[in-house]
């Protein structure tokens, strides 16, 4: 797939300000600081269409993109440990919570993962979550230039061995980096076939 438009459309802070709209959304999410705003700019070959910080939590609101005119990229919030108060994380995760079960215009939601780490108890209990509720999904190894492929593919394995003893078969995964653009085509192609 070729991104020929990509505009930031409106940020919201509850699903009933999300845009109305017949188009698909695809939806990334993942703890604070995974990277899912540089695989945003990444995806659309944007620097700057999603905010990037070094700062846990610069994700605060839900973020619609509007991508070739004809669906969205959806941008959620980070779970996990931004610093934040109590009352804020409450707020955001029943944002998040509404969104993936109440928008019925979301048709796929990437689950993003640090590859450098090895499974994570949020992020494992987040995707089983998900796959209790139905919700299709699929997860993405962010950050693979930031190490070996070994030890990409070691983490990557635990989290398979993990999965499995949960799963039947495990959700589509792929392998991203911001900065030399490997798993963009992965990604997009997937989006293709589900739009």
């Amino acid at each position: 797939m070729k991104i020929k438009k990509s505009e930031f459309i409106t940020s919201s802070s509850q699903i009933e300000q999300c845009p109305s709209t017949n188009c698909k959304e695809f939806a990334f999410i993942g703890r604070s600081n995974v990277g899912k705003s540089s695989l945003v700019n990444m995806l659309t070959e944007r620097k700057s269409l999603a905010k990037v910080s070094g700062k846990p939590g610069k994700t605060q609101l839900i973020n619609h993109f509007l991508i070739n005119d004809e669906w969205y990229l959806v941008d959620l919030p980070g779970y996990g440990w931004a610093k934040v108060s109590q009352t804020e994380k409450q707020k955001w995760g029943e944002m998040i919570h509404d969104y993936i079960l109440g928008r019925k215009n979301l048709a796929f939601l990437f689950v993003l993962v640090d590859s450098r780490l090895p499974p994570q108890p949020i992020d494992v209990e987040f995707i089983n979550w998900l796959g209790e509720k139905q919700i299709p999904f699929g997860i993405v190894f962010t950050k693979a230039d930031k190490q070996s492929k070994n030890k990409t593919q070691s983490n990557i394995a635990k989290y398979k061995k993990q999965l499995l003893q949960y799963w039947e078969a495990l959700p589509a995964n792929f392998v991203t980096s911001s900065v030399s653009q490997a798993g963009r085509d992965d990604v997009l192609d997937h989006i293709e076939e589900l739009i």
